[in-house]
């Protein structure tokens, strides 16, 4: 990582806003000294300062939960950190997936949606439940591609044709149905979202 300007305030401590690497959703808000910064670029997993217990606090050590640092970015003026990070489990001691779970929590962030779609399909990946149609796909990937290919002829005719309203809703459907199909080979729109990266540098 490149050297870091922080500017620390006059307790010795930054702000760190924790950010999923891969959706974008803010995990967390806590704080670093020097020695927590150095900490986590040393070892590559988060690590705060707790001014609750005045101690260097290395994030997940005890639950398991740590949090791999991907990027670490600072904001204009130094005096405040966003890291990127690859959860391995809820960052959140209450077990949520993230601290900022209360609140206006509808509707969600259009941000938002996504990942809890992908989330969605895991889960009905794992318990497999009758009569669920996520669960159905999964359990024949061929009838998933033939979704894709239906709902995306729809969308180009709803472009055609219909309002915005009905392309807007086709559209969901390829989206749906492609985050499926995509689940059954290990993948997801993340790393579709990945080579758009790439090829647009």
């Amino acid at each position: 990582m490149p050297d870091l300007d922080v500017a620390f305030d006059d307790s010795g401590l930054v702000p760190c806003v924790m950010q999923d690497w891969r959706t974008g959703e803010v995990l967390t808000l806590a704080y670093m000294n020097a020695e927590a910064l150095s900490k986590t670029r040393e070892t590559g997993e988060i690590h705060f300062w707790s001014r609750s217990r005045n101690e260097l606090w290395h994030k997940g050590a005890t639950s398991g939960n740590t949090q791999k640092v991907r990027a670490l970015r600072l904001d204009c003026d130094g005096d405040a950190i966003v890291a990127l990070v690859e959860p391995s489990g809820p960052p959140c001691h209450t077990g949520d997936r993230t601290c900022f779970h209360r609140g206006d929590m509808t509707p969600a962030a259009p941000y938002e949606v996504l990942p809890q779609l992908q989330r969605t399909i895991a889960e009905r990946a794992a318990a497999r439940p009758d009569g669920s149609w996520t669960a159905k796909l999964l359990a024949d990937p061929r009838l998933a591609g033939e979704k894709v290919e239906e709902e995306a002829e729809e969308v180009v005719r709803a472009v055609r044709e219909e309002s915005d309203e009905r392309v807007a809703n086709e559209a969901a459907d390829v989206i749906y149905h492609l985050s499926v199909l995509l689940h059954s080979r290990g993948l997801s729109l993340v790393d579709a979202e990945r080579i758009l990266d790439e090829r647009s540098r």
